[in-house]
This record gives structure tokens, sequence and C-alpha cells, in this order.
């Protein structure tokens, strides 16, 4: 018998390699970014960024942007803004609820046609993605 069928998580670790190559938990290609770029250059941009900054963790008295918990804010050219964020921890006590209060903070946008917010694991969230401005205010600088 080989070592695939007497070990099951092998054979499914196997298995999923297969299926799973052009998904995003492929490997991940060399100088290919963890987080996916933001829309940085779109007019709307900057307006956003400020409303997730009116957003706070109520456990950490820095606002959610300088954090570093907003990963990526995607704007296509009819208004529809695509965010993806984390969290300090997957067990945070308000998971549930921090997607809603940026999806309000930020709808009300002039040109904001569409909020979607989404909580990603990966990369995990680290003191290193903190504004300089946040290490400052808590005192890590």
């Amino acid at each position: 018998m080989d070592s695939a069928s007497t070990n099951p998580y092998k054979k499914s670790q196997e298995f999923k390699k297969d299926v799973d190559m052009t998904s995003e938990t492929a490997p991940l290609m060399e100088g290919t970014p963890l987080i996916k770029p933001s829309t940085t250059d779109h007019p709307l941009y900057d307006a956003i960024c400020e409303a997730c900054r009116t957003v706070h963790d109520p456990e950490i008295p820095v606002n959610i942007f300088d954090l570093g918990l907003i990963y990526t804010i995607e704007i296509n050219a009819d208004g529809a803004v695509d965010i993806l964020m984390s969290l300090t921890a997957p067990g945070c006590p308000v998971a549930g609820e921090m997607p809603g209060w940026v999806e309000e903070a930020v709808e009300p946008i002039p040109g904001v046609q569409s909020v979607s917010v989404s909580l990603v694991w990966e990369p995990q969230w680290g003191m290193d993605m903190m504004s300089d401005e946040a290490r400052l205010e808590l005192g890590f600088m």
C-alpha cells in the first residue's frame, strides 16, 4: 500500500493541490502581493479611506484604517466598492458587526453606488500592519 492510501490527510492534500491550482489557494509566485492592491488612483479612494477612519475597534482606541485592518479597497468605474478587511483576531467580539459598520460609513459618500465588505483571514493581521500614527497613539513608538 502506498503512503497516500494509508494517510487520508496526505491524499486529500494531493487532491486539493490538483483541484485548486488556479484558485487563490494555489502557491503564490515570487513577487505576488499577499494583499490585493487597492484602486488608489480612483477619485473616490481618499474619501473612502477617510470614511473607514471613522470606524473604530471598540477594544482599541484607534480607527480600523490606521490599525491596518482594511486590506483592499477596490472601486470600479460605476462606483461599486468592494472592501476586503480583517480583524485583529478571529474571535473578535464584533466580528459580525464591523463589516456592517464599514459599509454604513462608506455608503453615503457621493458617487458610491454600492458597497460590499468581506472579512478575510489571509494574511493574518499583525501589529506591523499598523500605521505610524496608530503605533504612536498606542505607545509602540
